[in-house]
């Protein structure tokens, strides 16, 4: 699907795995409009894009400043008239210590679901009337393993025995609940919608693991890379890794 027309947008693109993913796009050949809540960054972040012969744009958009994401969207459907790609990428963890049961900051959650749940609705209702406009628009939410409850109760996985928490993992469950729903509104559509998870990526978010981070950002970046570029048979409501598709 991805060609010289394709219209990108990727949140939470100043950095991190969504930098590696509008660097990919540009490399197909896409248009990439890559967001930040800080302009300055985001310029910064789609310059070296543009350097390499890429066609980036850069925007404001912090998923939870709804103003923000109306102009974005505002732009988006003056300048192109249409979005074929969404990578709700924007993502945040907050402190740990804070969403630990018995001493959470019920603050701490609900900031943590306005950016990682709440945002993704926000970005996505604001873009439908474009990606409808698109002949095979996609949509991609980065989840994370974290997300998956088999993953969190099977005895036998790594991630069963990480501390609980009660914002960052919920919010990620959450939002794969939030891509179902999503892909059954809009099958007839034929929009596809799904969630990948990209593994634990050596980044600025995963700096305060309580384990190293063992793959880069291009690494973590392919899986939405590829979601994001699927043939009309593709899947869709799904939640997938490198591997495919990943347990709920």
């Amino acid at each position: 699907m991805a060609d010289s027309t394709t219209i990108a947008l990727v949140t939470g693109a100043n950095k991190g795995i969504g930098r590696a993913v509008t660097e990919r796009f540009a490399g197909l050949g896409m248009t990439v409009l890559l967001t930040a809540r800080d302009p300055r960054l985001g310029a910064a972040a789609a310059e070296p894009v543009r350097a390499n012969g890429g066609d980036a744009w850069s925007l404001e958009l912090d998923v939870s400043r709804p103003a923000t994401v109306e102009s974005a969207a505002e732009w988006v459907g003056e300048r192109f008239g249409r979005l074929d790609v969404l990578v709700n990428n924007a993502g945040i963890s907050g402190s740990r210590a804070a969403q630990s049961p018995g001493a959470v900051d019920l603050d701490v959650v609900r900031s943590v679901f306005e950016t990682n749940f709440f945002g993704v609705i926000r970005v996505t209702e604001a873009f439908l009337p474009l990606l409808r406009r698109s002949p095979a628009a996609r949509i991609v939410n980065v989840s994370s393993g974290v997300g998956s409850l088999a993953n969190m109760t099977d005895p036998d996985h790594y991630m069963s025995r990480l501390p609980a928490a009660l914002a960052y993992p919920t919010s990620k469950t959450a939002l794969n609940s939030l891509t179902v729903q999503y892909a059954k509104a809009l099958a007839g559509d034929g929009i596809l919608v799904n969630a990948v998870a990209p593994g634990a990526c050596a980044t600025d978010f995963t700096r305060n693991l309580p384990f190293p981070a063992p793959r880069t950002a291009a690494q973590g970046a392919e899986i939405a890379v590829r979601l994001a570029t699927i043939d009309a048979d593709g899947p869709t409501g799904g939640f997938f890794d490198d591997d495919g598709p990943v347990r709920w």
